[in-house]
């Protein structure tokens, strides 16, 4: 009997057990990854993952991204052939992200293609199915704020804008498209219609996905949100003194002479976002101060070079373990971002041994070489989908006093609140002028963000008015909450049971699989006229019922779960030139050192986290109880439910 006669044989009984809308993928897997797939399957069937202590928890969690990273990795655009390019002539982010990959000179560099983690699901025919205000009216518009309680401040829901301001914005038409209210919900929108611009489509010349989306912003984590995305916004901010960018003199974002902000993404921004810009170009500032002092030889192109990539190193820590721990707040997700980074083995054993083994070990960072898994580095159309959170934007910032003696758990006082409209574009510029850093910061670390849940979508932002990528007004104001709805099925985004299936998860039989909310599945089943299958992937994210700890819905997760790591993993400055020679000796300390954004706030305030931060994180509201100590080792604790 031969070799494929018996794997088959064994298996037949395996595969009648898995969900029919596997059966073909499990077919086309490698032995290796069926048994990966079984496994991962049964655990999903009886939905305990979370449930696992730690360590299995973190064996399911590396199951899940081998698959993914095997089967949800797709090359949109030709790579190219026989052009390499070496190494050590770019030892230094370029302004466009150009000649990371000696492979591919283009990959993660500006006007590069959106990847894709499922082959897109045309729905040209469907743009209007059921009609994008119908949706944003129904299901998503706020009722009542509803926020996160303790977990996640403003600060958290300004920092990931600060990072899709980094990675993401698709480039744009000419041609104006034109949605109108529905006479049924008209009287509840803000705008009874609303025009704005297509995504443009790029001939990708290749055989397999036809047409693409280009991104606008360089998709690597290389600062860009302050540094721009090319060589022209990147002299704008640059002083050409001892390698530092432009900060004005009360620490805000310097603005030119038209009263326009200099700084490398200055579209839709709010006061929250140019507070972490201005903190970012800060910290980038004094990584060029301590590395002149340590080499004066250094000329200032060096210094500029060096400190971007420490900056941006700073971020992306930033990121991983502390934003993300927060917003995942689980012991599993604890243990598993500091793997990334760090490795199995933890931060003090590579601080003392170097990286040792491969990424399981000693994490991503410092890797012998980068690993992109085949499909040269991009970020994805559904990476972008996951990543509509404007629901965590309040309705009006809490403003604190900072001047009174501040009370139990280090609160504040409120003095008084700021409607968000008051704090967007030019007049969010002005305003955050008159109210200064330490105020803007301290407000919004005591302020809760909004919850990710059905009807909790700010109404100011269906009354928007959007920017050009210079930062200039657009005269026509869009319903966001809408545009939202239609730009996902416009970039042939799968629907929500789609997408569960695309990246193998199982899919939703019936509303109550979905949500407990009664109210929300009488309204799907009326919006949706009864068809799950036709259930928009915002709005299931949204309705999805949560695993405890995490803000955000498990279907969103596991695109995080492939595209986190990958942000690290398929980048040289983290793997192959993460050393002293690219960074400096005194650069990878600084990065070795931050743990936080509470330590890159006590590095330039260092009075604000003592005198008003009680919690752990400067993500969780700061009149939150501190994480407490837990005597049992992160690996062997079992989740509490």
């Amino acid at each position: 009997m031969s070799f494929v006669m018996l794997k088959n044989l064994l298996l037949s009984p395996l595969r009648n057990s898995i969900h029919k809308d596997f059966r073909n993928v499990f077919d086309r897997m490698t032995l290796l990854d069926k048994l990966f797939f079984l496994i991962v399957h049964f655990i999903d069937k009886h939905n305990f993952w979370h449930r696992l202590p730690v360590f299995f928890g973190l064996l399911y969690l590396g199951a899940r991204r081998h698959l993914h990273q095997q089967y949800n990795l797709i090359n949109v655009g030709r790579t190219p052939t026989g052009v390499r390019s070496n190494p050590g002539d770019y030892p230094y982010r370029t302004a466009d992200g150009k000649y990371n990959d000696p492979f591919n000179e283009g990959a993660g560099s500006q006007f590069s293609f959106f990847g894709r983690n499922m082959m897109p699901v045309d729905q040209h025919n469907k743009l209007k199915k059921p009609d994008p205000m119908v949706v944003a009216t129904k299901l998503l518009a706020r009722r009542k704020f509803v926020d996160t309680g303790k977990q996640f401040n403003i600060i958290a829901a300004s920092w990931i804008q600060f990072m899709v301001h980094d990675w993401i914005d698709h480039l744009e038409d000419t041609e104006q498209i034109e949605l109108r209210a529905p006479k049924e919900v008209a009287s509840e929108c803000p705008l009874k219609s609303f025009k704005f611009y297509k995504s443009k489509q790029t001939p990708t010349d290749f055989y397999e996905i036809k047409t693409g989306h280009l991104n606008n912003r360089t998709p690597w984590w290389d600062g860009s949100v302050i540094y721009g995305s090319n060589a022209k916004v990147l002299q704008k901010v640059r002083t050409y003194e001892d390698g530092k960018l432009k900060l004005s003199e009360d620490g805000l974002i310097q603005e030119d002479e038209n009263g326009k902000i200099i700084s490398g993404d200055v579209r839709n921004t709010w006061a929250g976002l140019l507070a972490l810009q201005a903190l970012f170009v800060q910290e980038h500032n004094a990584v060029c101060d301590t590395l002149k002092e340590e080499y004066p030889e250094l000329e200032e192109e060096d210094l500029y070079r060096h400190a971007r990539l420490v900056t941006s190193a700073v971020i992306a820590k930033v990121h991983t373990i502390d934003w993300t721990v927060e917003l995942l707040k689980t012991d599993t997700m604890l243990a598993g971002m500091r793997a990334n980074w760090y490795g199995l083995l933890g931060k003090k054993f590579k601080d003392t041994f170097g990286h040792v083994g491969d990424s399981v070990f000693s994490g991503v960072v410092g890797m012998k070489k980068p690993e992109n898994h085949g499909v040269p580095y991009s970020l994805t159309e559904e990476f972008v989908s996951v990543y509509r959170m404007h629901q965590l934007l309040p309705d009006k910032l809490q403003m604190r006093n900072i001047d009174a003696t501040p009370g139990p758990n280090k609160s504040l006082p409120l003095t008084n609140e700021i409607p968000m409209e008051e704090l967007i574009g030019g007049k969010g510029k002005e305003n955050l002028s008159k109210i200064g850093f330490a105020k803007q910061m301290v407000s919004m670390g005591h302020q809760a963000c909004g919850a990710l849940e059905l009807w909790n979508y700010p109404v100011w932002m269906r009354d928007l008015v959007a920017q050009d990528v210079d930062g200039t007004d657009r005269p026509e104001h869009i319903d966001l909450a809408a545009l939202e709805i239609y730009r996902d099925r416009e970039r042939s985004v799968a629907r929500y049971n789609d997408f569960r299936r695309g990246m193998l998860q199982i899919p939703i039989s019936k509303w109550e699989d979905l949500t407990d909310d009664e109210e929300a599945i009488e309204t799907l089943r009326e919006v949706y006229d009864d068809d799950i299958e036709e259930l928009d992937l915002l709005v299931g994210l949204m309705a999805e019922k949560k695993i405890k700890g995490f803000a955000i819905s498990e279907t969103a997760f596991i695109i995080f779960l492939v595209m986190a790591i990958r942000r690290l993993e398929a980048d040289r400055f983290f793997t192959s030139n993460y050393n002293e020679e690219t960074y400096t000796k005194k650069g990878l300390e600084w990065v070795n050192t931050t743990e936080s954004l509470k330590d890159v706030l006590d590095r330039h305030y260092p009075e604000m986290t003592e005198k008003w931060m009680n919690s752990s994180s400067a993500f969780a509201v700061w009149d939150s109880s501190p994480n407490r100590h837990n005597p049992i080792p992160l690996y062997f604790r079992v989740p509490q439910q």
